[in-house]
């Protein structure tokens, strides 16, 4: 579906404000005054070269109206707390551990809220696997890990986030400039007011955390109500999840990872330095003494999947095609592992639940 043809549910301003942004947004946007630079650690936005030529350009490509975008950036605070979240002070180095990870994540907390959640919402998690491919305990796993069910969206401001981290986090200031550019062109074409969402520190939006250039390409409205929240629709986030995980490559029916047997003398590391990305067959895995741990395709590619635990010995899977896919929705192998066994632990508890109702 267009982005053009897309509304989005969040709150709008009052009606007699809106009409003093018409020529902008639909819906309107609400005026404010920049924080004097002296209140602040951080310089406000208003004037400076960047946010002219950020500004600039949105108005060439886009469309905007320079004097009201212009306006809008003004009226946003910058957040010294974003750029804390986003680079801690330094800390004692500390081990990479794969258990300790999982413990956070495969938690009786999140495994019993999980349960709930599948059964409140069996019928679009059915809808979704069987439309797009994707397993119901995939999609359980990653609602699950993101947000706890929608426990946790976040509580901050996306727009100032997203212009904090644009214009004062140089290390990754053009990626956040692109998410800010991708969140106000959405604003503007499905009619909400940006200054009205509310989500992580990093600008990531709804059960799902999608950040505004996920939601544009890859959210769907699946509750059938012509708009997307990913906020307040489960089916919506449901249906998303599926959707970004299938145009990313995900392979119906196919395996999420096997496990990996290593021979004494096995050379894991050449393979763990190639990277995430599936690779090698079983004959480049057995070179290296390496083999699957359960009968797979002979024409299945892996990558190896090592996950450290501290001084612990590592663990090791063979991560195939969705295994990788899994790690486009976050790039880490402990995250992709720890949605993928949240998932089974949930379809187990699910199980149980069922049969001793019988």
């Amino acid at each position: 579906m267009s982005s053009t043809t897309r509304r989005t549910a969040v709150p709008r301003v009052h009606r007699a404000v809106a009409l003093l942004r018409a020529a902008f947004l639909a819906a309107g946007l609400l005026a404010g005054s920049a924080v004097a630079a002296s209140d602040k650690a951080l310089e406000p936005f208003a004037g400076r070269p960047e946010v002219e030529a950020f500004v600039g350009r949105l108005a060439s490509e886009h469309g905007f109206a320079v004097a009201e975008l212009r306006q809008l950036i003004a009226s946003l605070d910058p957040d010294p707390r974003v750029l804390e979240l986003m680079d801690p002070p330094p800390r004692p180095a500390a081990r990479r551990s794969w258990k300790h990870y999982r413990q956070r994540f495969v938690s009786r907390a999140r495994i019993d809220a999980g349960m709930r959640f599948w059964f409140e919402n069996e019928a679009p998690i059915a809808r979704a696997s069987a439309r797009y491919g994707v397993p119901e305990e995939i999609i359980v796993g990653i609602i699950g890990v993101e947000t706890v069910y929608g426990r946790h969206t976040g509580t901050f401001p996306v727009a100032a986030s997203l212009a904090t981290l644009a214009f004062d986090f140089p290390r990754r200031a053009d990626f956040f400039r692109r998410e800010l550019e991708q969140f106000l062109v959405l604003a503007r074409d499905t009619g909400f007011d940006p200054l009205a969402v509310r989500g992580s520190y990093a600008g990531a939006i709804g059960l799902p955390q999608f950040m505004p250039s996920s939601i544009r390409h890859y959210a769907v409205d699946f509750d059938g109500d012509g708009r997307i929240d990913l906020a307040g629709s489960k089916e919506d986030a449901i249906g998303s999840v599926a959707n970004f995980l299938a145009e990313h490559g995900w392979v119906r029916d196919a395996p999420t990872h096997v496990g990996a047997r290593l021979a004494a003398g096995a050379e894991p590391g050449p393979l763990v330095e190639a990277g995430i990305e599936p690779r090698f067959d079983a004959a480049q895995l057995a070179a290296h003494g390496i083999r699957p741990a359960a009968s797979t395709p002979a024409d299945m590619r892996f990558a190896l999947i090592d996950l450290p635990n501290a001084d612990g010995a590592p663990d090791y899977a063979l991560g195939p095609r969705n295994f990788y896919v899994l790690t486009r929705y976050n790039r880490s192998s402990f995250y992709a592992m720890a949605v993928i066994e949240l998932g089974q632990a949930v379809r187990a508890a699910r199980m149980r639940a069922i049969s001793a109702a019988d």
